[in-house]
């Protein structure tokens, strides 16, 4: 399998009020840490008069980076069903925050998993979800007598071209389907790099 679900660009919102306590929720798509960082940030300054800012991410095509966070509620009540809404639906690239103004109730362990899990699923609900192509990037270099037979290979094959400079010794990186990538190494005659 070379694809994996995520959300579009597209902030995806969705609210949800318990006993006064209201809870607000964005889902957006994201591939670094500190993309994940920087919209927290955010969220934690637009909403300074909240009580808790809690979010989950997964990140990476084999989904293998994930966190929880809880911001002060009793452990497990926020960041991980949160991140259980994630995973129900296989995304990743995905930041979910939820935001929460306390409305003077406690809710109780099982009233908070309700709750963040539901406005969870209402911001991922808002947001487009679409599967996207696992890519793997290959960079090399060729001589600029291998040009036309070069070309010919990337236009036959339809890489997407990251960046390519031409002059005495030609450098290329693209990025293709991962289930095509050593085929295209094969025809350009390049070693599949040592891990």
């Amino acid at each position: 399998m070379d694809t994996f679900k995520t959300i579009s660009d597209k902030t995806g919102q969705g609210t949800y009020t318990e006993k006064r306590s209201k809870f607000l929720a964005f889902s957006h798509h994201v591939t670094t840490v500190d993309e994940v960082k920087a919209l927290v940030a955010a969220y934690r300054k637009k909403y300074y008069d909240a009580r808790h800012v809690c979010y989950a991410y997964m990140l990476g095509p084999e989904r293998t980076e994930s966190r929880a966070n809880d911001d002060g509620e009793p452990s497990s009540t926020a960041g991980k069903p949160i991140l259980g809404q994630i995973n129900s639906r296989e995304l990743t690239d995905v930041l979910v925050v939820v935001v929460r103004y306390y409305g003077g109730v406690n809710l109780g362990t099982g009233g908070l998993i309700v709750a963040y899990r539901t406005a969870a699923s209402a911001a991922l609900d808002d947001a487009e979800t679409v599967t996207r192509q696992q890519e793997e990037t290959i960079r090399f270099t060729f001589d600029y007598a291998r040009m036309n037979e070069v070309m010919r290979i990337v236009k036959e094959m339809s890489p997407r071209i990251i960046s390519q400079s031409f002059d005495n010794t030609c450098e290329m990186t693209v990025a293709i389907r991962k289930s095509e990538a050593d085929t295209l190494r094969g025809r350009l005659k390049i070693d599949k790099p040592k891990p």
